[in-house]
């Protein structure tokens, strides 16, 4: 049973883990952080569409808005 949980601890380390540490060994701040920025910049692409997508759905008609709209309101 140890060599199991020594085995997960392997992969995870050693296989998974090593892009993200060669990410952090870099010099460069800016080079480190690249997979960030780009967490980030997906993250708000995704949160202007969701809003773009709220507005249109707002703007139509289609969202109902009233009080008893929800069985637990």
């Amino acid at each position: 049973m140890k060599t199991f949980f020594h085995g997960i601890e392997d992969l995870f380390v050693n296989v998974l883990f090593a892009p993200l540490d060669a990410l952090r060994a870099m010099d460069s701040w800016w080079a480190a952080n690249t997979l960030n920025w780009i967490f980030i910049l997906i993250a708000a692409v995704a949160f202007v569409y969701w809003m773009l997508q709220l507005k249109s759905f707002n703007d139509s008609g289609e969202e109902n808005t009233d009080i008893t709209a929800h069985d637990y309101l």
